[in-house]
């Protein structure tokens, strides 16, 4: 729908939402995946610190080798469309429409809040994880600003989505994926985000 959009609503080519394919391309989408693996992780440590998580196992103790892999690998593509489509939509087509018709900081604000509506449909959320979503979105925004192309942003989704939820273990906006790191969250629901995830916890802010 996007494409279409662009090219008969808006007369502009798909490219030009911020899809301009070279080397720095790749290497935005890799920073991106980096800078949550350093986000996630630290909020991991911080959780750990604090004595809110109780480590029960990792996955490969539980489980064949091969079977994580392929768990892992899965889960990996899957979050490559959810990261590619959710920043096509919401940095991509509903920011820049905004913005064009607006300003880029209602831009922002506008597609923001939209994003994070969008997953008060999600188990186990709240108004609270709707604000954190919001808040994750001006993040995510802030990829496209930096570089005027949505591929950091595309990156970071990516990354967040994988590393909070495979790698580390916590709940991904509220859904019970795959995990490597098996544990249990005990810490005080406004701050861990409990069984929504950090994006539903004050932990979030200082990550962001």
């Amino acid at each position: 729908s996007v494409p279409l959009a662009r090219k008969f609503l808006d007369r502009r080519s798909f490219v030009s939402l911020g899809l301009l394919v070279n080397k720095q391309a790749f290497a935005d989408i890799l920073i991106g995946i980096a800078i949550t693996f350093v986000m996630m992780g630290l909020i991991y440590l911080a959780e750990v610190a604090a004595g809110w998580l109780t480590f029960e196992s990792f996955a490969w103790q539980t489980e064949p080798v091969a079977n994580v892999l392929i768990s892992v690998m899965t889960f990996f593509a899957a979050f490559i469309f959810v990261g590619w489509n959710e920043e096509l939509l919401s940095r991509g087509y509903h920011l820049q429409t905004l913005a064009s018709g607006t300003n880029m900081f209602w831009g922002i604000v506008i597609s923001s809040s939209v994003f994070g509506l969008a997953h008060l449909g999600n188990p186990n959320a709240t108004w609270v994880s709707a604000a954190g979503i919001f808040f994750a979105g001006i993040f995510l925004a802030y990829g496209y600003l930096r570089t005027g192309q949505l591929w950091l942003s595309i990156g970071l989704h990516i990354g967040w989505n994988f590393f909070e939820g495979v790698v580390f273990g916590f709940p991904v906006s509220g859904l019970d994926i795959y995990r490597l790191i098996r544990h249990q969250i005990q810490g005080p629901e406004i701050l861990t985000g409990g069984a929504f995830g950090p994006e539903a916890g004050l932990i979030v802010l200082p990550a962001l």
